[in-house]
């Protein structure tokens, strides 16, 4: 199948004006619903011209969300909370050893393309997987990033990797969560993303045999950023939003 999100330009995603993106990380698990007032506050205020833009780093509780295109029955075990998102997708997981990478750029210095934005998230989850010589690729009928597994058998792969955006006033906010040790069974109550097909499952970097922390992920994820969207600004760690 050909992949169109491949031939995309991502070099046009830097910046018209020279500002470094604040970069932040919390230190402990923030609260979901914290984390979206957050987003939207930074998301508005940088459509307004009061702010600059911002990547946030940081760990959620266990619990799960649904998109805009989420389905009722993709959660089969309700072991964790659910919370209704604005984002793109459907069903996912947020917990512990997962590093979630919130993105609130404004796409109209950038690029002002829903899809090219989303095929620059892939890259950027792409060349920071292969930091740790982890092949992710993208798949046109399968938002996110996959891993082959012949391992478990003819044409199986495993998403590592989800993705799910959501603009205003072409300010982006969520973004991308990298599976680093999470607890893949909590993936198991719902359908993840809505693919339910059995030779689809879900791993992690650890899971892949790469015994990596979030700190490395960081540091791959800021590299690989800077690659793709332009300078950030030092380090932020804060243990509040």
């Amino acid at each position: 199948m050909v992949n169109f999100r491949q031939n995309l330009d991502l070099t046009t995603f830097r910046a018209s004006s020279p500002e470094s993106v604040e970069w932040r990380v919390s230190d402990r698990p923030v609260d979901y619903l914290e984390a979206v007032a957050a987003m939207e506050a930074r998301a508005a205020a940088i459509a307004a011209g009061e702010a600059g833009e911002l990547i946030w780093l940081l760990e959620h509780p266990p619990l799960y969300t649904s998109g805009t295109s989420g389905k009722t029955g993709d959660l089969l075990d309700p072991r964790f909370p659910l919370f209704a998102s604005g984002r793109g997708g459907q069903l996912t997981y947020h917990g512990p050893g997962q590093r979630v990478a919130y993105a609130m750029l404004d796409l109209k210095r950038r690029q002002p393309d829903v899809r090219a934005y989303v095929a620059a998230l892939e890259e950027w989850i792409i060349r920071t997987l292969a930091a740790f010589n982890v092949r992710g690729e993208r798949r046109e009928d399968r938002v996110g990033v996959w891993v082959r597994r012949p391992d478990k058998g003819a044409g199986n792969e495993d998403k590592i990797a989800a993705i799910g955006v959501r603009l205003k006033r072409w300010v982006s906010f969520h973004g991308i969560a990298i599976n680093v040790e999470p607890d893949l069974s909590h993936f198991s109550a719902i359908v993840p993303c809505g693919v339910a097909d059995p030779r689809y499952g879900v791993t992690s970097l650890v899971d892949l045999g790469h015994p990596v922390g979030l700190t490395d992920v960081d540091i791959a994820l800021r590299g690989a950023f800077e690659e793709i969207f332009g300078p950030a600004a030092a380090n932020q760690t804060t243990a509040v939003a």
